[in-house]
């Protein structure tokens, strides 16, 4: 590999302040102040409930939630009776039995796949909170290496809430043997990463075709009261609606849910009502279909014209991976509580009112509407059979069930999901090819980029900078260091970027104080503040150069460049004062100190001196160095750790002169340094590989956010360096 250089510019702002000398001595006797203490468990253990997602909810916001449910992830199956009988007998009903048969399979189907499968299994296979096959995949994620990326590091398992599930002995050798398979297989992890971004892209684009068939077919219903009505009226009455639809969703969940939630509610009591009506009137025999007998009659009489209208049944479980999906907007119990005795009753009803007019009307059925042919099937059953793989991985490899269960629900799902998908790709090469060509497409979007970011990340990550290097180049003769504090952006949780030299032989200035930092998104939904940042000083100390990693959950937003300077800066300060305190743990590896299978505390091991440092006895981020010589008993305690560590009051002072210094280069002027990195193939590279570089991944790159206006930064303040890398 090999990397060239481009053109660089700058901008900087910078503001003069008057530094005081500190002089005095410390008082002993101002009022107390708490210590609180520092270790992760501790915090852990303080911490409310996240979100109010799973912890322990009152009923009221349980009720209030599982009201907000019926208006968000219930009008898609509330609404798919109007067109499961329609599109199963396009040709009518071949005998009256039939109808029993196909009413016996929607009640199993909807039982089997939308209650026990998603409402009373999957939903617990949370991640924090949040549901959906990605959320699954970042799951499996923290407990097995399976990201591409060579980015993980051994402080991220320390971050509060990183694991959820305590290991359980029995099944701990199948778990680890689950997690040896994963992390060892190159091919295994490739195959985890494909179904992921095949479900998800699936998921997408039946999110983006469901809506406007769905609101198409409403509204076509509008002929049967207003027959003049023309198809290019109702295309246009279909776009305003949808229009209107999309631009209320800014109002956010809650607002949309209290709108629409009386709406479905009604629309569910409704046929509900007609379906005891239709039942009582036309059939009440059609209650036969609760036995499973009538399933296999209905294959004994069809064969594979049974076989093939599995793929029209389908549709009476669309929309049933929303209720996984958007678990993030409520929660478990309000799920269960709405779809139980709400829902199910409604919908059951409604499909055993239909069959009993059927049976009584079967040389009168409808079937004309043909839009409703066109609602993407080839996306949900495919979604379903990879959150059955995804969660038979969460059983194995995090709940740790016992494998006769996980047998039972791998066969039962798997065998009867195979069904249905066989019973789709037969009726592919008859249509319909849409969403599955817009899943290919979002793919082949997704792993092009992927695939260069980890070329790139590898080749970044084999030509770090050494620390020797780092010395000689801020050592030399001609570099200027100019006041104020540089932020370089860099992708490398490991090491300096090769690009930074490369900006060092351009300006020949750089900053007072400088920050490598890292963005970097762990698998799980949030990350506290407490734990955002990890950092470490680059030798000598007097060089005042930082590594940081600020770690972010992939539900939190990054915040604006000015207040993210902030909290850095603070956390940064907070360093420097236990770096100095407790000087050289950041070199040692980390020890874990196990008791009763759970992590009481943790310590770095300092073997020159053999004195171990618990995170307990560490100070709260939250005191600064002065506010600890508030609290008689604390200080004096300290002053006596301070004396067998050898650490006097001119050492002490010399933290608060480093922080000083930190906040007097803020204060001089912040400079965000972002390096623009430009990926090509070798010249020597295969013709498949430089089209996906040198012109697929170059136009996505060109039409996707820059990276400063994700983080928010001022225009004023930033510098950008380019590289261009041949990989």
């Amino acid at each position: 590999m090999a990397h060239h250089g481009r053109s660089a510019a700058a901008g900087t702002r910078g503001s003069s302040m008057e530094i005081v000398p500190y002089s005095g001595e410390l008082d002993l006797e101002l009022p107390p102040v708490d210590v609180k203490r520092q270790d992760s468990l501790y915090r852990d253990a303080t911490l409310p409930a996240h979100a109010g997602h799973q912890g322990q909810e009152s009923w009221l916001r349980t009720l209030r939630l599982a009201f907000q449910c019926v208006g968000i992830l219930y009008a898609d199956l509330g609404t798919s009776p109007l067109y499961v009988y329609a599109n199963t007998f396009k040709k009518g009903v071949g005998h009256e039995d039939d109808v029993l048969g196909v009413l016996s399979i929607i009640i199993y189907s909807f039982i089997l796949f939308t209650m026990i499968k998603i409402v009373f299994i999957a939903l617990y296979a949370n991640d924090e909170g949040d549901g959906g096959t990605f959320a699954l995949y970042s799951l499996i994620s923290r407990y097995a290496k399976v990201l591409l990326i060579p980015n993980q590091q051994a402080e991220d398992e320390l971050v509060s809430r990183y694991r959820q599930h305590p290991k359980q002995s029995a099944t701990l050798r199948r778990a680890q043997w689950m997690k040896n398979l994963l992390e060892t297989s190159k091919a295994a992890k490739i195959s985890l990463f494909f179904l992921t971004i095949l479900a998800t892209a699936l998921a997408i684009s039946d999110c983006m075709l469901t809506p406007p068939i769905s609101v198409l077919a409403a509204v076509n219903g509008l002929k049967l009261r207003a027959p003049h009505l023309t198809t290019d009226e109702t295309v246009w009455i279909t776009v305003g609606i949808l229009v209107v639809f999309f631009y209320v969703q800014r109002f956010g969940t809650d607002k949309i849910g209290y709108t629409f939630a009386p709406v479905v509610f009604v629309w569910l009591l409704l046929i509900a009502g007609i379906g005891i009506y239709n039942t009582v009137k036309y059939d009440i025999g059609t209650l036969k279909a609760f036995n499973p007998k009538y399933i296999i009659h209905y294959f004994q009489r069809n064969k594979k014209k049974g076989w093939v209208s599995l793929g029209e049944i389908l549709l009476c479980f669309t929309g049933t991976e929303a209720l996984f999906a958007d678990l993030g907007y409520f929660s478990i119990r309000s799920i269960q509580l709405s779809f139980t005795f709400g829902l199910l009753p409604s919908v059951l009803l409604t499909y055993i009112g239909q069959a009993a007019y059927l049976r009584k009307h079967m040389d009168m059925v409808d079937i004309s509407n043909v839009f409703f042919n066109s609602i993407p099937k080839i996306c949900v059953v495919l979604v379903m059979v990879i959150t059955t793989l995804l969660m038979t991985i969460v059983m194995l490899l995090v709940w740790k069930v016992n494998i006769w269960w996980i047998a039972i629900f791998f066969i039962v799902f798997m065998s009867t999901e195979s069904v249905y998908t066989a019973a789709v790709l037969y009726k592919f090469t008859h249509g319909p090819y849409v969403p599955m060509a817009m899943s290919a497409v979002l793919m082949l979007i997704m792993i092009v980029w992927h695939y260069v970011h980890v070329k790139r990340y590898k080749f970044e990550l084999e030509n770090t900078v050494s620390r020797d290097e780092v010395k000689d180049l801020l050592e030399r003769q001609d570099l200027k260091r100019v006041p104020g504090l540089g932020l370089f952006y860099t992708e490398l949780v490991q090491g300096i970027p090769p690009i930074f030299p490369h900006l060092i032989e351009k300006i020949l200035t750089i900053h007072s104080v400088i920050v490598f930092i890292t963005v970097k998104h762990l698998p799980i939904p949030h990350v506290d503040v407490s734990d955002r940042f990890l950092f470490r000083q680059v030798e000598p100390k007097e060089l005042m150069v930082f590594r940081c990693v600020a770690r972010y959950g992939y539900r939190d937003t990054l915040e604006m460049a000015n207040d993210f300077v902030k909290v850095l800066v603070e956390y940064l300060q907070y360093y420097v004062r236990d770096l100095n305190l407790y000087g050289g743990y950041e070199k040692e590896p980390l020890k874990i100190i196990f008791h009763s299978a759970r992590v009481d505390s943790f310590s770095w091991d300092r073997k020159p001196s053999g004195h171990s440092i618990y995170a307990e006895e560490m100070l709260t981020p939250a005191q600064s160095f002065s506010e600890l010589t508030m609290h008689p008993v604390s200080m004096s305690s300290r002053l006596a750790h301070f004396k067998t560590e050898k650490m006097n009051l001119e050492e002490m002072l010399k933290i608060e002169e480093d922080q000083k210094l930190i906040q007097r280069e803020v204060d001089n002027g912040v400079v965000y340094i972002v390096g623009e990195s430009e990926v090509v193939a070798k010249p020597h590279s295969n013709l498949l590989k430089k089209i996906v570089v040198n012109y697929i991944y170059s136009f996505l790159r060109k039409n996707s956010r820059n990276g400063e206006k994700m983080l928010s930064i001022p225009r004023g303040q930033l510098l950008k360096v380019g590289i261009t890398y041949e990989i």
